[in-house]
C-alpha cells in the first residue's frame, strides 16, 4: 500500500494560504496546515475534511520561534509523507523606516526569510524521497524593485526570489521542482483592501482575487514552471518595469506606495 501523501501549507489560516488549502483539498490532496495560535484552524480543517473527504492536520504556533518550528517540522516528518510544500507565510506593511519598530522589522525578516529557509532546508531531504515532489514559494511583484516606505518587505521578497531560483537550479534533475510565484496586489484583509482602494485605479491594476491567484499558481507549479506571474496586467507591468532605469522606477513606485501610509494601522 502506498503511504498517504500530504501537502504542507504555511500561513494557511486566511487569504491566499486558506485558498491554497481549499483548492488542494478540492483536488484530493491531504493537508498539513500551519498558522498562528488562535487562527481557528480546527474549524477550517473540519470543513475541508467534510466537504472534500481528505485528511487535514494542523499546527498553530509562531513560526518565528525557531526551536518550536524545528520541533514541529521534526514531528511532521516523523509522522507524515510530504510531497508538496507551499511556503506562503509572510508579513509586510507600509511605513517610514523611522516609524517602524525594531520588533516589526525583525518579525518580517524572521518570518519571510529565516523561517521560510528553515522549513525548506529541513523538508528537502524528506521531499527528495519521492519520485516527484514540489516546492511553491510566494514572493511578490515587490521583489522586482526596491521600494521606499516598505524597504524591508520587498528586500525580503527579493531574497525569496533569489534563494529559490538558485535552489531550483541546484535541485535540477532530482525530481524536486521549485517554483516562485510573484502575485500583484491581493485584498487579503480589510487593512490591505483599504490601502489598495485608497490608491484608486493604479492600486487596482493587476488585482486578482485569491482564488484566481491560487489556481494559476498551482497550475504553474504542477507544470514545473520556474517563474509564475499571475495576471496579464502584472506580466505586462513586469516587462515594462524591466525597461525603466532603476532610479526612475524607484521614484515612480515609491511615490505611489507612500500614499498607503495613511492606511497604516
Amino acid at each position: 500500500m502506498q503511504p498517504t501523501k500530504y501537502t504542507l501549507i504555511t500561513g494557511a489560516s486566511s487569504g491566499l494560504g486558506k485558498e491554497f488549502a481549499r483548492q488542494c483539498a478540492a483536488g484530493g490532496r491531504n493537508l498539513i496546515l500551519m498558522a498562528l495560535p488562535g487562527s481557528n484552524m480546527f474549524s477550517l480543517a473540519e470543513s475541508l475534511e467534510l466537504e472534500y473527504g481528505v485528511d487535514v492536520r494542523f499546527f498553530e504556533f509562531d513560526m518565528t520561534n525557531t526551536v518550536l518550528l524545528q520541533q514541529t517540522l521534526e514531528e511532521v516528518m516523523s509522522q507524515y509523507q510530504v510531497n508538496f510544500l507551499i511556503n506562503n507565510a509572510g508579513i509586510g506593511g507600509t511605513s517610514a523606516i523611522t516609524d517602524t519598530s525594531l520588533e516589526r522589522i525583525d518579525s518580517i525578516i524572521q518570518l519571510n526569510i529565516r523561517s521560510t529557509v528553515i522549513v525548506t532546508r529541513m523538508l528537502i531531504p524528506h521531499l527528495l524521497q519521492h519520485k516527484e515532489s514540489y516546492i511553491m514559494n510566494i514572493a511578490s511583484m515587490a521583489a522586482f524593485t526596491p521600494i521606499a516606505y516598505k524597504t524591508v518587505y520587498p528586500a525580503s521578497k527579493a531574497f525569496i526570489s533569489s534563494f529559490f531560483l538558485g535552489l531550483r537550479e541546484e535541485l535540477a534533475g532530482t525530481g524536486l521542482f521549485v517554483s516562485v510565484v510573484y502575485p500583484g496586489p491581493i485584498m487579503t484583509n480589510s487593512h490591505t483592501s483599504r490601502r489598495i482602494i485608497g490608491q484608486g485605479f493604479k492600486g487596482k491594476m493587476g488585482l486578482l482575487n485569491t482564488s484566481e491567484i491560487a489556481a494559476i499558481a498551482l497550475k504553474g507549479t504542477f507544470s514545473k514552471c520556474r517563474v509564475i506571474i499571475p495576471g496579464l496586467m502584472n506580466r505586462i507591468n513586469h516587462t515594462l518595469m524591466q525597461l525603466l532605469p532603476l532610479s526612475f522606477k524607484l521614484k515612480l513606485v515609491s511615490r505611489e506606495v507612500k500614499k498607503e501610509i495613511q492606511f497604516t494601522i
